[in-house]
């Protein structure tokens, strides 16, 4: 049997994730792995693989520290890394099928803001006071045992939160999978289409990220998933951002049914959000033809 080795202790995100990644990418080998959790430096010296502890980052000796001074591995953004991205860059290609945009997505959304955090970089900005985010890193920090808590209780939290974690990074990946995929469909519609100002998709297709980036598209008309019903979306000014290129008509905001047919004259008009940012139809001529006048408002 071989041993993976991480810190003792408290634990963060970090050393989580780290050993939910090795350990998905083990999980296809024949052997048998032993988690040991340890500050013992003979013990450390004698593990296979070494996560987040040890003073050394090595890959090809299965060593993946960066607490040690003289570590100048960063990221792209300059941010530095932590054992889950140093991790994530050894397996994550693998974990990911060899899919580079779907490894990349993966660090951009969960690898670099974990690495951030661990390293005492803030990427974000508080807006409202004493109101923060609930982050991934609270959602670890949940698992820990009562300060009283002794090692083997510690120990066996950090093991069930390595397992949630595993499961999390499962559906990430699998989800980006067929996001990637869908996204390329998108693209292949948006480059199809004559007047890009509105885009007409004949499924609910993940659509913001590809969309966002050309200038062009105002509106998408999109079947809801769930229903017969057709929406018309306002495109956004940017990822992340709430704000739209261009809101639907003020006459029709909090408008439904009867009413906002009568308004706009598209007779199965059935809601506009009060945000203007959404409107739905019941057909995919009726969403159409909320876009084309919203278009020309």
């Amino acid at each position: 049997m071989k041993t993976l080795v991480t810190h003792s202790g408290s634990f963060h995100a970090d050393d989580v994730f780290a050993l939910a990644t090795i350990t998905l990418a083990l999980s296809g080998s024949n052997e048998e792995w032993n988690i040991v959790r340890t500050r013992d430096e003979a013990i450390i010296q004698m593990g296979d693989l070494v996560v987040d502890v040890g003073g050394i980052y090595d890959p090809s000796k299965g060593r993946f520290d960066h607490h040690q001074e003289g570590v100048t591995e960063v990221h792209d953004d300059g941010i530095p890394f932590a054992s889950f991205g140093l991790v994530w860059k050894k397996y994550g290609l693998s974990l990911c099928g060899g899919s580079e945009s779907v490894f990349k997505k993966i660090n951009l959304d969960l690898v670099i803001p974990i690495d951030a955090h661990d390293n005492g970089i803030s990427i974000s900005t508080n807006i409202y006071k004493d109101i923060y985010p609930y982050t991934i890193g609270r959602f670890i920090s949940s698992f820990e045992p009562p300060y009283d808590a002794n090692n083997e209780e510690i120990d066996e939290a950090f093991l069930s939160a390595v397992k949630v974690t595993k499961d999390l990074l499962k559906r990430e990946i699998s989800k980006i999978s067929n996001r990637v995929s869908l996204e390329q469909i998108v693209e292949d519609i948006y480059q199809k289409t004559e007047d890009k100002r509105i885009i007409v998709l004949d499924q609910s297709y993940p659509y913001g990220e590809v969309l966002e980036r050309s200038k062009e598209p105002i509106f998408v008309v999109s079947p809801r998933r769930g229903s017969g019903d057709w929406s018309v979306k306002s495109i956004r000014i940017g990822s992340g951002a709430f704000d739209s290129r261009k809101n639907l008509p003020v006459a029709w905001a909090g408008k439904k049914g009867e009413e906002l047919a009568r308004i706009s004259g598209v007779k199965d008009a059935i809601f506009c959000h009060n945000g203007r940012f959404i409107a739905v139809a019941g057909s995919k001529e009726g969403a159409l033809s909320l876009a084309k006048i919203a278009l020309a408002v």
